[in-house]
């Protein structure tokens, strides 16, 4: 299980969609380890494609108006990863376009997946929930 109890922040919509990101990618990984036929896994690596596309933006607009909302001090840095991210998916989208879904490209994608998942929940949002804690903000 890659979802941990300390990567809550106390804020219900945020903490659901984390936990959702983190379900999705893990069962994505469960199919790239399976010793199914290539062709097979193409399909699952095709549908988590589609929903980072779709959830990472809907997600860092609930997360960026969330901090506007607690007027969180370091926002336009957090808005600024965010938008780096989401031109990674998008840069993978149009490698996949180019090369197809190509085996070492899928594994790269998931290893930035993991790597970003943690990195960013763990740390970048723990500052969130840092400053709402400070505050005395219900979530």
């Amino acid at each position: 299980m890659m979802w941990k109890e300390k990567y809550t922040l106390g804020v219900e919509m945020i903490d659901q969609q984390h936990m959702e990101l983190f379900e999705r990618v893990e069962s994505f990984l469960i199919v790239l380890r399976s010793k199914d036929e290539w062709e097979a896994k193409v399909e699952k690596v095709k549908e988590t494609l589609d929903f980072m596309k779709a959830y990472v933006v809907k997600h860092f607009h609930d997360e960026e108006c969330y901090q506007r909302e607690v007027h969180f001090p370091d926002c336009d840095r957090h808005c600024e990863i965010h938008a780096a991210f989401t031109a990674e998916v998008l840069e993978f989208v149009r490698m996949f376009e180019e090369q197809g879904f190509q085996e070492p490209l899928v594994q790269k994608f998931a290893g930035k997946l993991v790597a970003w998942l943690i990195n960013h929940v763990a740390a970048s949002d723990q500052k969130i929930a840092d400053h709402i804690h400070r505050l005395g903000v219900e979530a």
